[in-house]
């Protein structure tokens, strides 16, 4: 087979969160950060190389990456600017392929079929891409290459950071034979039990399982078990596939039913979802309301809009709606969250003369929105969110 199969392209931002914020701050060069919750809840949204060599690592609690690195800089993160970078790096792909298919703010799969006769092969658009990143945003991004989806994302974990990594379809069997089966998709931790109890831990091992015996084990799963163990795998690059929803959530220093509080919360919550809704272009007709209980017990609770909005107060107002009406405060929160789902391009269609005061909402709206970008998220806030 010829190299001109592999025209998959991987691209996986370094550490995307916590290298903007050393790039963005030289004194944090070197340092182990750490972007992500408050001291004794959340999570860990990105660990800076540095901090990954204390074991800290991204989804850690908060507590334990603070047990396992004490002297790691914590950083609550900015969200407006990770975006903002993102747009840049896509930007950066588009130029070279129309086929590009974000998967979050920091990777995207790109198909270069085609486009090889203006650029070059694609380990060449791979290089140019990485060359592109560096001198243009001062990141780094790793890159895989290969047939398909599943080997291209395999390909750009391989030699991480700043890695470059090509499987060659002739080559992918043996490549994937002494990986862990944990390495396909779809193999969480309750699959990766279920195979070790037929004697399989490795992808070779996998491959040698008879089909039979993994269609009366696994049903359904099998067929996909056995592509992915011979290097197939992956939908086509989906350039129009949208985002299915927008949210934000937050965890709390302390478990909390203060009523006044978590309309606070949900406030800040949805500046969140209506400033993205705004950003990607986009308008919600359901929004739901996420809340997760002391001991671990997670509910949501949803509404449909009777119109599509993007604007912060009718997230805000439906959200603390559903506070109010359907969610029991009897027992204090440890999360709680907002939701926009149901996206389209079209809005509510334009207003009426009797419509003055959304007018002037939106107008304050896009006026406010347009300092931000210029000046950051920070420099406008609503007055209820200041201490």
């Amino acid at each position: 087979m010829s190299a001109e199969r592999e025209t998959i392209i991987h691209v996986d931002m370094d550490a995307f969160y916590a290298s903007v914020e050393q790039r963005d701050n030289p004194a944090l060069k070197g340092k182990p950060v750490i972007v992500g919750g408050g001291v004794k809840r959340g999570v860990v949204s990105a660990a800076s190389y540095e901090a990954r060599q204390y074991g800290v690592r991204s989804a850690m609690p908060i507590a334990k990456a603070r047990k396992l690195c004490p002297h790691g800089v914590y950083l609550p993160g900015r969200m407006e600017q990770y975006i903002a970078v993102s747009r840049q790096i896509m930007r950066i792909l588009l130029d070279f392929t129309p086929l590009v298919e974000p998967v979050s703010l920091d990777e995207a799969f790109l198909d270069v079929t085609g486009t090889e006769r203006i650029f070059g092969t694609s380990e060449r658009i791979g290089r140019r891409i990485k060359e592109r990143v560096r001198n243009e945003l001062s990141l780094t991004a790793s890159v895989g290459i290969a047939s398909n989806k599943f080997l291209a994302k395999l390909a750009s974990d391989f030699k991480k950071p700043d890695g470059f990594f090509i499987i060659r379809d002739p080559e992918k069997e043996a490549f994937l034979a002494p990986l862990s089966v944990t390495k396909l998709w779809g193999v969480g931790e309750a699959m990766e039990k279920a195979l070790e109890t037929i004697g399989v831990r490795t992808v070779g091992q996998l491959r040698a399982v008879p089909m039979e015996t993994l269609s009366e084990r696994f049903g359904k799963w099998a067929e996909d078990l056995h592509a992915l163990a011979h290097g197939v795998g992956g939908r086509t690059v989906q350039p129009d596939s949208e985002a299915k929803s927008i949210g934000s959530e937050t965890t709390f220093e302390d478990d909390t039913g203060d009523l006044d509080f978590l309309e606070r919360m949900l406030l800040e919550l949805s500046e969140n979802v209506g400033w993205r809704l705004r950003e990607t272009g986009v308008y919600a007709r359901t929004i739901t309301v996420k809340a997760r209980y002391s001991d671990f017990r997670t509910i949501t609770r949803s509404t449909t809009l009777p119109e599509a909005a993007n604007a912060t107060l009718d997230v805000y107002r439906t959200a603390v709606e559903l506070l109010h009406k359907k969610v029991s405060l009897q027992q204090p929160l440890r999360l709680i969250g907002v939701t926009a789902a149901n996206l389209s391009a079209q809005g509510p269609g334009q207003l009426s003369l009797f419509d003055g005061g959304k007018k002037k909402m939106k107008q304050l709206e896009e006026a406010v929105d347009e300092v931000r970008r210029k000046l950051g998220r920070g420099a406008v806030k609503r007055g209820r969110l200041i201490e």
